[in-house]
């Protein structure tokens, strides 16, 4: 940590060098200076996050010093594995001196000084660049450890926080913490306050521009590839190679963590900068293509120890899906930390894998289910002569075909759809997208099909093909960065000059995290608030943004982004018009809530509860009145190992101090007293408010794009039949929306009843 800095320094950090004012000197109390001016808060305010989410330090340092050990095991035993085994004598292709006699370790396991003489010179090579790789990593431990004992010392000193208390603290308390602490050290020495978003803005400087170059599509991550068409590919090395080409490398377009270079603000340089950047990418991408060899054996090794044990264990594990790293970067929000991002996904997690197991081929179940009936009757022939004479197992390859087939079992019934399952394609990718938020608009009424299947297996991937991917990525990488991403540099260049804005003791960042409606907002999701009500609907209708097509976010990415951020952080102020959308947005829900019984009578049911309204659709839980005493056992769910990774306040505070929900106000509101819902607990607001303005927004949406009549309101009406021949098509949008609306709603209440029924 520095203490001071320099006129550079302050240059960077926004102020001006104003020579003939009056200098005022703040003089900081000994015991306070040791936080006193930060120089580099993204980096200071990441290491607390961390140290939060990782669970202190111990927990951190243990699992870094693990990681070496790892690291030099792969190495070591690969080493022991490939020249101190003599396999001849071990399979019995050359006999020892005692042929009759039983193999022994040391007959088959060469002394160490025969070991290293027969290293060849590839593999002193191998060994050498593996040892100074390792004493790299040895090194950032090392440093590591004086970092994070900075930071448990600030958790202590400052925070009052120690390391036993992490697990009972949401990171909202933690910033609550950091944000008072400023007011007392002035850790940022331009701004007496911080406000979340500053704390935001530094933690997730740099994925905020991955996030809005994914969405404007500037990176190269979409290809058609021979025999398997259109495809998307980011691996953890690609992802790595760009964030070091774009971000922090020392060729990268940024000074430091907090500026963009003076040039690369001017449009006058951009051409001079866009074939400096291109020569840079390509000489990174010959350099992976070098390297590609030890990093595909690393690669290799790594998987081999990693995963054999486990599909020997599960065979059927690499048929399980995880969310892809192109995936999770599409569904981000802005200014989304990690555990608010994993929160949704793991909540979307089983819907994504019901709808997606749903799709069958009759052909292949027709081979899987022949194939294992053959496996499975020469397995039981061999389990049952194992069982009548154990010596059967010791016959040769008899073990290691019974292990095949075993395989080759479980991999056919993941094949084999249920006899018995139940699947409405339509309702599971409405539960999917009330969690993530981000779909194409094509999709609506498209669950079924081909294409739809194929979109949503590219963002929900199989391990195996995560795996595969992971291991074709040193081979693959090189190309991507030479032919794919360097011909994208002009428009990189351009992107980060028009999208980066400076903003007072933050630095420059991503335009989009600003969450500025009027710069890139997308006018259509407005225009279906801006006739709310006869009050608002001038000063809002001012309020629209007016954007080029070139410069708004795309999907209603700043509109959800917004009122995620509003719901996790529910003390932050936005602008006056982000606030004017909330309001309306909000007045809407909330009218609808009050005004229309339906709605009241399914959320007042305890058999018909409206789970995305209450907890989220993946636990399928009801909306019910609750007493006091409900309100203090904080009946929340909790993500993952703990309430450290819970989203914005916890369940009970956040209902009585949240006054930024869409679904509702407080709970000692009045309108909320007067229609019978006073006492309401919800066990996850944040996610319950987001599903339920996702579906609003999304609905009232299609209803525009579609130009169709609105959905009946009543329960067993089709959706988009028009029930009568007077139905208006032209509709008023404040009609369209309580329509859409009440369709979500009844919608969620019948899929309430399928799976509880489940």
């Amino acid at each position: 940590m520095k203490n001071s800095a320099g006129k550079h320094s302050q240059f960077l950090e926004g102020e001006e060098d104003n020579s003939n004012e009056t200098v005022l000197i703040h003089v900081v109390p000994e015991n306070k200076s040791r936080w006193n001016h930060i120089e580099d808060l993204d980096s200071f305010f990441s290491r607390v996050y961390f140290y939060h989410q990782q669970h202190g330090f111990l927990c951190m340092m243990l699992q870094e010093c693990f990681e070496l050990l790892q690291f030099a095991f792969i190495v070591g035993f690969s080493s022991f594995l490939l020249q101190c085994v003599n396999y001849k004598i071990l399979f019995r292709d050359e006999f020892t001196v005692n042929s009759t006699s039983k193999i022994t370790l040391s007959d088959v396991v060469e002394s160490p000084g025969e070991c290293v003489s027969s290293f060849s010179l590839t593999m002193w090579i191998c060994i050498f660049i593996a040892l100074f790789c390792w004493i790299l990593r040895l090194i950032g431990v090392i440093y590591h450890f004086f970092q994070y004992s900075e930071i448990r010392y600030f958790y202590q000193s400052a925070l009052q926080i120690g390391d036993q208390d992490l697990e009972n603290l949401t990171w909202h308390e933690v910033q609550q913490r950091v944000r008072k602490a400023q007011q007392e050290y002035q850790m940022c020495i331009h701004k007496a306050e911080l406000t979340e978003l500053d704390i935001y803005h530094r933690i997730l400087r740099f994925k905020n521009y991955f996030v809005a170059m994914v969405n404007k599509s500037i990176l190269p991550l979409k290809f058609k590839a021979p025999l398997v068409g259109e495809t998307l590919f980011l691996s953890r090395g690609l992802k790595y190679n760009i964030e070091f080409l774009l971000f922090w490398g020392p060729w990268a377009p940024f000074d430091n963590s907090w500026h963009l270079r003076e040039e690369y603000k001017s449009v006058n340089q951009r051409r001079e900068l866009a074939k400096d950047l291109s020569k840079v990418i390509g000489y990174i991408g010959i350099l992976n293509f070098v390297l590609a060899p030890l990093v595909l054996l690393w690669q290799l090794l790594y998987a081999f120890f990693n995963y054999a044990e486990v599909v020997k264990r599960e065979p059927g594990s690499l048929g399980a899906r995880r969310w892809s790293l192109y995936g999770r970067l599409y569904l981000r929000h802005f200014n989304e930390l990690d555990h608010e991002l994993q929160a949704r996904l793991s909540r979307a997690y089983r819907p994504a894998t019901h709808y997606l197991s749903g799709f069958s081929s009759n052909l292949v179940a027709i081979f899987a289910r022949n194939f294992a009936f053959l496996a499975g009757a020469i397995l039981a022939v061999l389990v049952l002569l194992t069982v009548y004479d154990e010596d059967v197992i010791t016959v040769e390859h008899v073990l290691t075909i019974m292990t095949v087939l075993g395989a080759v079992v479980a991999g056919c019934r993941v094949l084999i759809p249920e006899e018995n399952i139940v699947w409405c394609p339509e309702s599971l990718m409405e539960t999917i997208l009330t969690q993530v938020h981000y779909l194409p608009a094509e999709w609506k009424d498209k669950a079924h099909t081909h294409e739809v299947r194929l979109g949503l297996s590219r963002l929900f991937q199989y391990k195996a093909v995560y795996l595969l991917e992971e291991l074709i990525s040193p081979i693959v990488t090189p190309f991507i960065l030479y032919f794919g991403l360097r011909p994208k540099a002009q428009e990189i260049v351009d992107f980060l000059r028009q999208f980066t804005v400076e903003v007072v003791g933050v630095g420059d960042v991503c335009s989009f995290a600003q969450l500025d409606l009027h710069k890139h907002g997308q006018a259509k999701w407005h225009a279906c608030l801006s006739q709310t009500s006869d009050e608002r609907r001038n000063s809002f209708q001012e309020s629209l943004p007016v954007v080029e097509n070139d410069i708004e976010a795309e999907d209603g990415k700043i509109e959800l982004s917004l009122i995620h951020f509003a719901l996790t952080n529910p003390e932050w102020r936005p602008p006056e018009a982000a606030e004017e959308f909330l309001t309306a947005l909000r007045s809407l829900v909330q009218n609808e809530l009050i005004e229309n019984p339906l709605i009241q009578r399914s959320m007042l049911s305890p058999n018909r509860g409206i789970p995305s309204i209450v907890h989220s659709l993946a636990r399928s839980c009801s909306l019910v009145p609750t007493s006091n005493e409900t309100l203090r056992s904080k009946n929340y769910s909790l993500i993952g190992r703990g309430i450290s990774k819970h989203e914005g306040p916890l369940g009970s505070r956040a209902i009585i101090e949240n006054s930024s929900y869409i679904g509702g106000c407080g709970v000692n509101d009045a309108s909320y007293s007067d229609s019978g819902l006073e006492g309401l607990a919800v066990a996850e607001p944040v996610a319950a408010n987001m599903a339920l303005s996702t579906l609003l927004l999304r609905d009232i949406q299609n209803q525009y794009r579609r130009s169709q009549p609105v959905r009946n309101t009543q329960l067993g009406g089709m959706p988009g039949i028009r029930e009568s021949p007077d139905e208006d098509i032209n509709a008023d949008p404040v009609e369209v929306a309580s329509a859409a609306f009440s369709a979500a709603v009844t919608s969620l209440s019948s899929r309430s009843r399928t799976l509880n029924s489940k």
